[in-house]
């Protein structure tokens, strides 16, 4: 499963290695969201949540929707701002047709809210259909979505001011320490580019990215099978302390492509029990639960969702669920009619770090 970027006949100077203060914001939010994801940050994401001011943290949970299992496209910049307040400035400008969608592509768990599609701000079928996807999601995300539907104003700037305040709470004192080693990242990857070409700054920034041969399209080991072209507008790659291991690609139509890669070294992976291990890597081995897996990763999903997502029947990936769940790699939890399944990442992080970065990239 790749996504392919097609950048053939694009001047050098459009592919950009640029430092985005609000992305690596995001990607503090998505720890604070999923610590889970994020085994060796765990004690700095409950040190946060323990000195938030209670309704700062009552705001988190409420929006968590545009970072948890992805990244709205605006909270990824396609061209980074020395500054969070600049960034945040170029996000007011987006309109509100663009805003929301983005929105609701992470609030519903689907891509099948697209820019470009009728807006579920206009259309009254585009809104039923996102209501009942984020619905499927659970009430807080469907509360987040009728908000956002009827007053788009008042959301934006509400995740605006929301956003602020984490600046002060944490994200201050956070982005000095971790703007240090972006910008030793980011020398390193202009060294390469003007040294040695794209092909060796693409290989430094993951084994998920690769130059093409014939230099014309950048790969990326991504979950479903998908490409985009860059065109004159380029390409936006960005570091991130926070993000390992994730290896977040903004690539909507209407959007820059942007991919935001990680710059810490994974640390070493814990031992398990041999059993334990050949239990799990028994159910990892079948390709259908891997994508099963690799999709879970981006939030809790239901075995409908998951049958739609893959085009299988429902009672296929059930069968599949139970083996993964019978290897402790799964947990669920049911809310009203809905069974939603989640990724175990700290005892899929026990099986290696490799294995981890492959299925949350």
């Amino acid at each position: 499963m790749t996504l392919r970027i097609d950048i053939g006949g694009l001047p050098p100077e459009r592919l950009r290695f640029a430092a985005s203060p609000l992305a690596e914001l995001t990607a503090m939010l998505h720890v604070l969201a999923e610590p889970g994801h994020h085994p060796q940050l765990a004690g700095w994401a409950a040190d946060v949540w323990a000195a938030l001011r209670p309704e700062l943290a009552e705001r988190l949970r409420e929006a968590e929707f545009l970072w948890r299992s992805s990244r709205a496209d605006f909270l990824v910049p396609a061209r980074p701002r020395p500054t969070l307040a600049e960034e945040l400035d170029d996000v007011d400008r987006l309109d509100d047709a663009r805003y929301v969608t983005a929105a609701l592509v992470t609030t519903c768990g689907s891509n099948r809210i697209h820019f470009g599609s009728p807006s579920p701000l206009t259309d009254a079928t585009a809104r039923e259909r996102a209501l009942d996807l984020a619905q499927a999601r659970g009430a807080l995300q469907e509360a987040f979505a009728e908000r956002l539907l009827a007053d788009p104003a008042a959301v934006r700037a509400r995740v605006r001011d929301t956003l602020e305040q984490c600046a002060g709470a944490f994200f201050d004192a956070a982005w000095s320490g971790a703007a240090v080693r972006i910008a030793s990242d980011l020398r390193l990857k202009h060294d390469l580019l003007k040294r040695q070409g794209l092909g060796a700054a693409l290989a430094s920034v993951s084994g998920a990215v690769a130059l093409a041969p014939g230099g014309d399209r950048i790969v990326v080991d991504k979950l479903q099978d998908s490409a985009t072209a860059a065109r004159d507008d380029g390409v936006t790659f960005i570091p991130s302390v926070f993000g390992r291991p994730h290896l977040v690609a903004v690539h909507a139509p209407g959007w820059r492509p942007v991919v935001q890669y990680p710059v810490a070294e994974p640390g070493p992976s814990e031992q398990v029990p041999m059993e334990t291990v050949t239990l799990r890597l028994e159910a990892l081995a079948h390709p259908v639960r891997l994508r099963l897996l690799r999709t879970l990763a981006r939030g809790p999903h239901t075995t409908v969702e998951l049958a739609h997502a893959w085009e299988l029947s429902p009672p296929e990936v059930s069968r599949h669920l139970a083996v993964l769940r019978r290897a402790g790699l799964l947990t669920s939890q049911r809310h009203g009619r809905y069974v939603r399944y989640t990724l175990n990442a700290p005892d899929l992080t026990s099986l290696g770090s490799d294995l981890l970065a492959a299925v949350l990239r």
